[in-house]
């Protein structure tokens, strides 16, 4: 037999699985790491202690000896995206990982982009550039890599000099794992620097990078999608117990290897994730932007295929918002928060009928993405009464989650021009069967319940390796996924949530100038 080590790293941390090449688990590990926010919209992570979490994990799964440690043939990296780690030219981070939530590179992003004449702040010359050469453009919150590296050229010159090159997150565990310092074209291209017309041959944009003003030769050599990028290094063969030919795959974004993971690889699937963020994806046959709710059609993980992609900034952070800041917050005088909270929470919402008696939570505790750009935008429970509890309160964060997801799926349905008629769901949050029922009424779509969803990342990651190797084919992934219930939508809700939904938007509309108030002050 052949099996496949997969790092998922994640913002919690990471966790490692080891798999058969056909995406069957066979046993994991989990290590958690510290999530550092600082002040101006900072979101920080350490990459040495990335590193020690998955050598920690590993080894702890390897001690078990669930397979012959000579049967393991490949490791396979899916991370994390849209974070940056300036490494020095032997791969060894110089600091902190700059990640996905932090904004602090907003007024740099905004500076780069405008022009004489702007369209949704964007100077047209230059959008229209962006999107034909990327299909889509730098995003307006600061969150994207190039706004990080324009942070830091301007705030931290010293390091910006020093830095040899700047990497994703998923190709600095490849450096780290292989001595070999690369990207994939799936994994840059969110640095918008790259010409993708050409989804077989994508490389850098000379004029891209004359208008980022960033320097080429601080930027990774690219490689195709899900190709080899090297041996396991020496060092780490011999401390993990594994041989020195082990393959290396260059490694995709957790956006990217969801989706494989969830089984969704023809045109149209879709992939409904949440976790601490979320996304509904699905790959497509065409190239195409929709700049108006950041979406667009970006290469995929899949060499020669394109995937609609996404993201929603807070999803099922905010139960452990609920869970930390709210009812179990744990201090002097509060109860020690459970082992069991996010089941307790699932028994509580059960509790509530729905719609929670129409007390609304909107999910956005960190600005959002999409389908709206906006930085300032902030959460809230709407509609609270004397009668509210610990239930209603569980239950509506559920259902604000699942709102917020629908808001996406009908520009998701406009892009493709299509309904979705089955969604793939995974992520922790596919783990509650309630939330799969709410995610069923709310978006009057069925809802498959993909087995193992915590494990979706790592699953998709195997899966992409072992197709990388030859010992499956892409087209034939969907057949080793499984899902373990399908949900339907019960159609006595659906009058309450309808309503509810549009409530939820009015809410956003009327609130959006306060939230720019209050935080851009």
């Amino acid at each position: 037999m052949q099996y496949i080590l997969a790092i998922d790293l994640g913002t919690s941390g990471p966790k490692v699985a080891l798999l058969s090449i056909h995406g069957e688990i066979i046993d994991s590990e989990f290590e958690e790491v510290k999530l550092l926010l600082v002040e101006n919209g900072g979101a920080e992570q350490s990459p040495d202690e990335w590193w020690r979490a998955i050598d920690v994990s590993v080894k702890r799964l390897l001690s078990r000896k669930p397979v012959p440690s000579s049967d393991i043939i490949a490791i396979a990296s899916t991370t994390q995206w849209s974070g940056t780690v300036a490494v020095d030219k032997t791969g060894k981070a110089l600091g902190n990982a700059i990640i996905w939530m932090d904004s602090r590179g907003v007024a740099d992003i905004n500076t780069m982009i405008r022009g004489a004449i702007n369209i949704e702040g964007y100077g047209m010359g230059k959008l229209l550039k962006w999107i034909n050469r990327t299909g889509g453009a730098p995003g307006k919150a600061g969150k994207d890599p190039i706004a990080h590296i324009l942070y830091l050229k301007r705030n931290h010159p010293d390091l910006y000099r020093q830095a040899h090159t700047f990497l994703e997150p998923v190709d600095y565990l490849g450096a780290q794992l292989t001595g070999n310092i690369a990207a994939s074209y799936n994994s840059i291209v969110i640095h918008w620097l790259t010409d993708n017309r050409n989804i077989n041959h994508i490389h850098y944009d000379k004029g891209l990078l004359r208008l980022a003003k960033i320097d080429a030769a601080k930027l990774p050599e690219l490689k195709p999608a899900n190709s080899v990028l090297g041996v396991l290094s020496k060092d780490i063969a011999r401390d993990w117990g594994l041989n020195e030919t082990v393959q290396v795959i260059m490694g995709s974004p957790d956006v990217h290897s969801a989706i494989v993971g969830s089984g969704a690889v023809k045109d149209y699937e879709a992939n409904l994730y949440v976790g601490t963020s979320s996304w509904l994806i699905c790959h497509v046959p065409f190239k195409k932007t929709d700049l108006f709710h950041n979406l667009a059609s970006l290469p995929s993980a899949i060499p020669g295929r394109y995937l609609l992609t996404n993201e929603q900034e807070c999803a099922g952070v905010n139960l452990q918002f609920l869970r930390d800041n709210i009812i179990f917050h744990t201090d002097e005088c509060a109860t020690p928060k459970p082992a069991n909270a996010y089941e307790l929470f699932n028994q509580m919402a059960a509790r509530v009928p729905p719609g929670s008696d129409k007390l609304i939570f909107t999910p956005w505790l960190y600005g959002e993405r999409t389908p709206i750009e906006d930085p300032s935008v902030r959460g809230g429970f709407f509609n609270q009464s004397l009668r509210a509890t610990r239930e209603h309160y569980a239950r509506a964060v559920m259902e604000g989650v699942a709102y917020n997801s629908r808001w996406l799926l009908q520009y998701v349905e406009n892009f493709i021009g299509k309904p979705l008629t089955t969604i793939n769901f995974t992520g922790g949050g596919a783990q509650s069967d309630l939330w799969c029922q709410i995610f069923a009424d709310i978006f009057d779509r069925p809802i498959r319940q993909i087995e193992n969803p915590m494990q979706s990342n790592a699953r998709g990651a195997a899966l992409l390796a072992s197709a990388a190797l030859g010992y499956i084919t892409y087209e034939d992934i969907g057949k080793y996924v499984s899902a373990t219930k399908t949900y339907t939508p019960n159609p006595s809700n659906r009058n309450i949530y309808d309503g509810l939904f549009r409530e939820f938007l009015e809410i956003y509309k009327a609130n959006k100038k306060i939230y720019a108030r209050l935080n851009n002050m």
